[in-house]
């Protein structure tokens, strides 16, 4: 069992999540994050930890689809480890229908 990241996290990125994560299993993305599916322990203290409810069991319905997401992207992304501050508009996301639009496939920019 692993957990997931849905599209609730686009434009949302909030990385309360990262910083209680005790394997840094999140990958991040320019507007989302992920979890590596192999890496997580299925500790299930990030879920709690994500305002937008973006962050679920496999084990729930609908759920395949976003662990093969999750896996896809984990393998392209950087890893992070640290939390780091929410995009200025993000709590204008949370809770929006139809996020795929925004979905970019683009890794996080990394600092120079």
């Amino acid at each position: 069992m692993a957990f997931a990241v849905t599209d609730a996290c686009i434009r949302c990125k909030f990385t309360d999540c990262v910083s209680v994560c005790p394997v840094d299993c999140f990958y991040e993305g320019e507007n989302m994050l992920v979890i590596h599916p192999d890496e997580c322990i299925d500790c299930g203290v990030c879920e709690p930890e994500c305002p937008a409810d973006a962050i679920h069991a496999d084990t729930e319905p609908g759920m395949a689809q976003w662990v093969a997401f999750n896996a896809k992207y984990a393998a392209l992304w950087p890893n992070i480890a640290q939390a780091v501050a929410a995009p200025d508009d993000a709590r204008g996301f949370v809770g929006v229908d139809g996020k795929m639009q925004f979905f970019s496939e683009n890794p996080a920019r990394q600092p120079a």
